[in-house]
């Protein structure tokens, strides 16, 4: 093969001539499954001085696009060296090192390396002053890497890409589709930061997608898709911390009709009702999460387990006026001063009403509306000693009794 292609290189005449012969040698490497270290030859010398840039350009073409035909591994091997070669001289064949990193991406997802594919995919320089590239192109790259990303939880560089994508998303006027996979992306974006309450309405926007909605790659929106949305909006919001803005969202969830269709609708209409969650409903809830719904965070609890602890811890403040530390953790599960810290942190953060009495180990709980009758009230008995005051100083003023202010 080597001499072959130095034969070609030193002919004269035409070099239209010679660009035919070297597609004639490419094509019959890449024939009858492929002759791997006949096409790396060819890698080397279409890079060499002796070759004109416009010549290599064309080959290089040709071939990082049809090693996509051979079997995976032939693919793999080519593709490989095929980068490393090209790479130091990447601003003269950006191109095609995009179409190689796209080919072994593909590989690299199929063989479920997800993270890896992304990395691949991250490598192409999406803001090159040489390569005109289309919106469209940057934003379905941006989101691609983005999803790959999530597939191994990895939510940080997820976000940086997505966030990439939001600047495009205006500037495609023809992305419907692209649009759709952008949300789908953030929303699970969201839901792997534990930002719940937003992945919820985020999810839930998406259940709302129309029936039958292009999604490229001759998908559609079907009726599973858009119940698995669905779903995914009532865990993310089962799952935020409990209070007034998760209620809100609740409420709003608890309207569709369509939830009481979804297998997780018992539990959530518990939630919903604010009735507490037994053992064995936590546990089958928890069957149904994702691994990062699993982590342990600082406080030494699950995110499903802080969550279905707060709102048990709700929903006891509905039934009781108040309880003993010690009763309150066995109600959660949770030792009593892990109880108690949950308390602590609910009514600091203004998602509980209530006071904590340690010295007697009570929590003391208040419905927020008798707030605002306790407010008023303490409201008046200070405007009435303020008036009495005022009453004083002018009967003194009337006897001519001096006042030292």
């Amino acid at each position: 093969m080597e001499a072959r292609l130095a034969a070609i290189a030193a002919e004269g005449g035409d070099q239209k001539e010679k660009t035919q012969k070297y597609q004639t040698v490419l094509t019959e490497s890449l024939s009858n499954g492929g002759d791997v270290e006949g096409l790396k030859q060819m890698v080397v010398h279409m890079l060499s001085d002796v070759v004109p840039l416009v010549t290599s350009r064309q080959i290089l073409s040709t071939l990082c696009s049809e090693a996509k035909s051979l079997p995976a591994a032939q693919h793999k091997d080519v593709a490989e060296f095929a980068l490393e070669k090209i790479t130091p001289r990447v601003v003269s064949f950006e191109e095609q090192v995009s179409v190689l990193r796209e080919g072994l991406a593909k590989l690299l997802k199929d063989d479920g390396k997800a993270s890896e594919a992304a990395s691949m995919l991250a490598g192409i320089d999406l803001d090159s002053g040489i390569r005109n590239l289309s919106d469209e192109y940057k934003l379905r790259m941006c989101v691609d890497i983005a999803m790959l990303y999530l597939e191994d939880d990895d939510a940080t560089n997820a976000d940086a890409f997505i966030k990439k994508a939001s600047f495009l998303l205006g500037a495609c006027k023809e992305g419907e589709a692209l649009e759709l996979q952008y949300k789908s992306c953030y929303a699970r974006i969201l839901d792997a930061k534990m930002k719940f309450t937003e992945a919820s309405l985020r999810y839930y926007e998406l259940s709302q997608t129309e029936l039958g909605r292009d999604l490229g790659d001759g998908k559609v929106v079907t009726e599973s898709d858009l119940a698995a949305s669905l779903t995914s909006a009532i865990i993310a919001c089962i799952l935020a911390a409990a209070g007034p803005q998760r209620a809100r969202v609740l409420a709003t969830l608890y309207k569709d009709d369509r939830c009481a269709k979804l297998p997780i609708y018992p539990v959530f209409e518990k939630v919903y009702l604010e009735r507490i969650l037994r053992a064995d409903e936590a546990a089958s809830f928890a069957s149904t999460l994702r691994s990062h719904h699993l982590t342990v965070g600082e406080d030494g609890l699950t995110v499903v387990t802080r969550a279905i602890s707060e709102h048990n811890l709700l929903s006891a403040s509905k039934l009781y006026n108040n309880i003993k530390i010690d009763e309150l953790g066995t109600l959660l599960g949770l030792p009593p001063d892990r109880a108690e810290r949950t308390a602590a942190r609910m009514i600091g953060e203004e998602r509980m009403a209530g006071s904590i009495d340690q010295v007697h180990g009570f929590i003391d709980f208040q419905d927020p509306s008798d707030g605002d009758v306790i407010n008023e009230k303490w409201d008046a008995q200070i405007t009435s000693v303020c008036t009495q005051v005022n009453d004083i100083v002018d009967m003194m003023e009337n006897k001519g009794i001096p006042i030292r202010l």
